[in-house]
């Protein structure tokens, strides 16, 4: 019988490790007194089994409200485009009527750069 090392491949993501996590522990709880995880060193499955549950609670609830997150984003897009039109608009109207003195919009919440911007200087080949 030919037999392979085979690579025990680990999850990448927190749902996942959360998953497999559950299943050893449900197995090391199953096999008691006899479960080699008994023998490591430094963790102590009894203690952190329990609190998996809480770690999975808490992924869902970050999940949901990264969906709620997304849908207030698209929510939010569907007023956006017409507020920056409306924006960009009364600035130009408002800098045409204060063209001697653009630093008026200042009132208008507008922030004016009134320095000179600095060139920059050429890229080195």
């Amino acid at each position: 019988m030919n037999r392979t090392e085979g690579r025990i491949e680990l999850p990448h993501n927190p749902k996942g490790v959360l998953d497999l996590a559950t299943d050893i522990f449900a197995k090391h709880t199953d096999d008691g007194d006899s479960s080699p995880l008994l023998k490591l060193d430094g963790i102590d499955w009894n203690v952190i089994g329990p609190t998996i549950p809480t770690a999975l609670n808490l992924h869902k609830q970050a999940e949901n409200l990264k969906r709620q997150t997304d849908e207030a984003y698209r929510e939010r897009d569907l007023y956006l485009t017409a507020i920056e039109e409306a924006v960009k608009a009364s600035r130009n109207l408002l800098k045409s009527h204060n063209q001697k003195n653009p630093k008026r919009l200042g009132e208008w919440g507008f922030t004016v750069a009134d320095s000179t911007p600095v060139p920059k200087p050429p890229k080195a080949k």
